[in-house]
């Protein structure tokens, strides 16, 4: 029996989960292998030389000489250009698609992400900053609201149709309870959560390789989870 072409390396994180939304969208095969970051499996040495940097996640297509990929947006990018799907091909709303997919990747991801090093790692190892909350959690807040008017009368990101810029943006921006952002008055930015909220195949998407019900539901009961996450990152933190 023939092996999927992708095999895809992956943790339930939201970079984590961008892959499998595309792969479970477009009905592709593969094979997927689970990283714990707690074994410290993203820095092990046959994985690093798929993906130098030691993060997840990595994809390798069989078809294509076991060619590696690594950075989330990279690995949208190439999937939807050998499958063909969900990157427009007229180039104007080929270049706003990936307009809209660095607006994640150099926005979104990485200013969601230190709200939530210093909230819920930073904070409950003992380093509490409320300078560095506050900008992160502001510039967040901002930049959800440069999403909602982006929005304000279209049903995607770009392209007219839904496509790889929403399915990056999608896990993070979705994941404000966890990042402590209020969406308050964004109601461009919530009419676009219900509609991907809809997609099966993107809620079948979240529970692979796990589901963390923590980072979208805001009344979801995280004490117990945020308790092992901020533990298992603690050596993150510098003492001051």
């Amino acid at each position: 029996m023939s092996r999927p072409d992708i095999h895809l390396f992956t943790a339930a994180t939201m970079n984590g989960y961008k892959p499998v939304i595309f792969l479970e969208e477009a009905g592709v095969p593969y094979d997927l292998t689970f990283l714990d970051f707690s074994k410290w499996e993203q820095k092990a040495s046959d994985y690093m030389k798929l993906n130098p940097n030691g993060r997840i996640p990595t994809i390798v297509d069989r078809s294509n000489g076991d060619f590696a990929v690594f950075e989330s947006g990279a690995i949208l990018w190439y999937l939807a250009e050998k499958y063909g799907a969900f990157l427009p091909e007229d180039p104007k709303a080929k270049s706003e698609t990936l307009q809209w997919l660095m607006f994640q990747m150099g926005g979104i991801g990485p200013m969601m992400g230190q709200a939530m090093y210093f909230q819920r790692i930073a904070a409950p190892n003992g380093n509490e900053e409320p300078f560095s909350i506050k900008r992160y959690v502001d510039e967040t807040r901002r930049l959800l609201e440069v999403l909602d008017t982006r929005l304000a009368g279209r049903d995607w990101l770009a392209g007219g149709t839904y496509t790889i810029a929403d399915m990056a943006t999608y896990p993070w921006a979705r994941a404000f309870p966890w990042a402590k952002v209020s969406v308050d008055g964004l109601d461009n930015l919530k009419a676009w959560f219900d509609r991907i909220d809809a997609r099966p195949a993107v809620q079948k998407a979240l529970t692979i390789p796990k589901a963390q019900p923590q980072f979208w539901d805001a009344a979801a009961d995280d004490s117990l989870f945020a308790a092992e996450n901020a533990a298992r990152f603690s050596s993150d933190v510098k003492p001051t």
